[in-house]
């Protein structure tokens, strides 16, 4: 698994995770019997995860994305992830008891309403950067 060096805190365990199901759930189809880093579907679908994580307008007060009232995922991009999740999720607890553990927790945490204006990762890395 590939940790992104853009993702930190929250962001970066939701994105250990996303990647972790989707190892599980490209083992599984054996997309072109390759591993996870070379399969060019996974990667993609991963890369798009992590530049969503990075824009999230919530930051680091990220909800769980099916509890979330921004939807940021195009529509087929959304079905590829839930297919993703509803595979893995229930295999997660052999591989990565304490990462589906977290997750599974994370999901009871109540949304606040509105997103705050500029939380985004990317927005405070920029800020950062500007200084």
């Amino acid at each position: 698994m590939a940790n992104s060096a853009l993702l930190s805190g929250k962001l970066l365990r939701e994105y250990q995770t996303i990647a972790a199901m989707v190892e599980i759930y490209c083992k599984a189809h054996k997309h072109n019997a390759m591993p996870v880093s070379e399969c060019q579907e996974c990667q993609k679908f991963l890369t798009y995860a992590r530049t969503k994580l990075d824009r999230c307008p919530y930051g680091q007060d990220k909800p769980t994305c099916n509890k979330c009232p921004v939807h940021c995922y195009k529509p087929h991009m959304k079905e590829k992830a839930r297919e993703i999740m509803v595979f893995s999720g229930p295999k997660m607890l052999l591989p990565h008891p304490i990462m589906a553990i977290r997750h599974l927790l994370s999901g009871r945490t109540p949304v606040t309403g509105k997103p705050p204006a500029n939380q985004s990762n990317r927005h405070l890395r920029k800020q950062r950067d500007a200084q």
